[in-house]
Parts: C-alpha cells; structure tokens; sequence
C-alpha cells in the first residue's frame, strides 16, 4: 500500500514540475501513475492534500540531509554552511522544474492554504541555516552579521539562477541551446562563488 502511495507520490512530482499546480488535474495524476481517481482521492483526499504531502516529504529529505551536517562535531561553523551550499545547489539545481513550481506558488500567493504549507515544510531548513550562523557568531568564528538577510542573501541567489533561464543565460552569454543546470563546470562555479561569497561574509 505505502509502495502504491509513493508511486502516486513520484508520479505528481514528475506532473507539477512539468505542467505546474494548475494545470495538473486529478485525473492527470491518476493516468500517469496507473491508478483509478478513487485510489488518490482514498490516500489524498484532494489535490491540494498531495501537493502538501509531497512538498513536506522533499522538505523532509532536504532537513535530514542539513541536520546530519548541523549535528557533525567535527566540521567547523564555516564548513557546516559550505556542505549545506553544496547540497543546497545540487538538489535544487536537480530538482529545478519542481522547485519552480514551488517558488510560483510562493510568489503568486493566489491559493493562501498552499503557500502557507509551502513556507511551513521550507522554514525548519532556514531555521537550521540561522542557528549554524548564530553558534558560528557566539564561538567568534563569525562576524555579528545579520542572520536571517544572510540566509535571505544565500538562497536569493541560487533562486535567481534557476527561476528564470533566459536571465541566466543573457548573464552568462550563452544561447538558447545551453542548459545551465546541467552543466557541472557551472554548478561548481555557483557552489565556489557562494562559499568564497559566505567565507568574505561571515568570518573574522
């Protein structure tokens, strides 16, 4: 039943990401994973329900993934905030067409419910970005720089260079056959600039 669930899970993440919240109706979903509007209406409810449940299990992954690095004793404030970029870049950057469809509904704020879940299952992440800062200000490692505008600093870039392609593209002087994202050379130059970015940012 769980596997069953999941696959409907998968499935809808693959619709959003192409066809966005919107345009991607139940009956949709229940083509693409092979099951009848019964079975996602029997474990969901409604399409809304699964649009949260699906941002609160990628959100979920993304927690695990920060915490594990937040807990790890032997890395230093500053490393903690470079595996956090790395993973960061990497999962967004690999996930870019789904976290697009999030950062709309964040943006457009036309169904309130939904932006509210999406703000919900997001924050705890910032949360474990602000505390990593404020332990690195109160062991001197870090300037007494403000915590949450460098949190805002940080995605607000990564943001800017997935949300919109032709931006990106105009910025980097590349035609329209490039993909970015795609491109290692240039993950690692997002990632490089954004560590060098927080180590000029944030230590003594």
């Amino acid at each position: 039943m769980t596997d069953k669930r999941d696959h409907i899970i998968e499935k809808a993440i693959e619709l959003f990401a192409s066809k966005g919240f919107e345009g991607t109706s139940i009956r949709d979903l229940a083509a693409a994973a092979d099951v009848n509007v019964a079975m996602i209406n029997y474990y969901f409810g409604s399409k809304e329900k699964l649009f949260e449940v699906l941002v609160e299990k990628k959100a979920a992954y993304t927690r695990g993934i920060m915490d594990e690095i937040a807990n790890d004793k032997t890395l230093s404030s500053i490393q903690k905030i470079e595996r956090i970029i790395e993973s960061y870049v990497e999962r967004l950057f690999t996930n870019r067409k789904f976290h697009r469809v999030i950062n709309q509904e964040l943006i457009t704020n036309q169904r309130e419910t939904l932006t509210r879940i999406i703000a919900d299952a997001l924050f705890p992440n910032a949360l474990t970005i602000k505390t990593i800062i404020e332990e690195g200000i109160k062991k001197n490692e870090f300037k007494k720089v403000d915590p949450q505008l460098t949190i805002a600093t940080l995605l607000g870039t990564i943001n800017q260079v997935l949300l919109s392609k032709m931006f990106c593209l105009r910025l980097l002087n590349k035609g329209p056959e490039y993909v970015p994202y795609d491109d290692p050379g240039f993950r690692k130059r997002v990632v490089d600039f954004l560590k060098q970015l927080m180590r000029d940012h944030l230590l003594k």
